[in-house]
């Protein structure tokens, strides 16, 4: 018995092969994720890459911030129960702390994105 190859399927699995290798390789990393609970930040000290994305998870009842010190590269406002997520575009390393807190600091150290070979 031959098997006929019919093109309009042979189309499908391609396209879908495809759509599978364009999403694995434009696949975001999850969020750095910090909470803020009990009056403090998770951690005191994170690290990250250019192009990663950090989120601050506010558990307290009251609101926080997450503001940058020197540069105000960020100042986010978090309510309770909420949630807000900042971009890392710059290498370095950076304090930041609540403005309604100030008691309350931390820092996030950036290193360079790796970079992508060329062939």
């Amino acid at each position: 018995m031959t098997s006929i190859i019919r093109p309009g399927r042979v189309l499908i699995a391609i396209i879908a092969v495809a759509m599978t290798s364009i999403g694995a390789a434009s696949a975001v990393p999850p969020a750095i994720k910090i909470t803020i609970a009990g009056m403090a930040y998770s951690s005191p000290e994170t690290h990250a890459k250019v192009g990663d994305t950090i989120e601050w998870i506010n558990k307290d009842v009251v609101d926080h911030t997450s503001t940058e010190k020197k540069a105000s590269l960020w100042n986010v406002s978090i309510a309770p129960g909420k949630s807000e997520k900042v971009v890392m575009k710059k290498a370095g390393t950076f304090d930041y702390y609540c403005r309604y807190h100030p008691n309350m600091m931390a820092r996030v150290v950036v290193s360079a994105a790796a970079a992508s070979r060329r062939r």
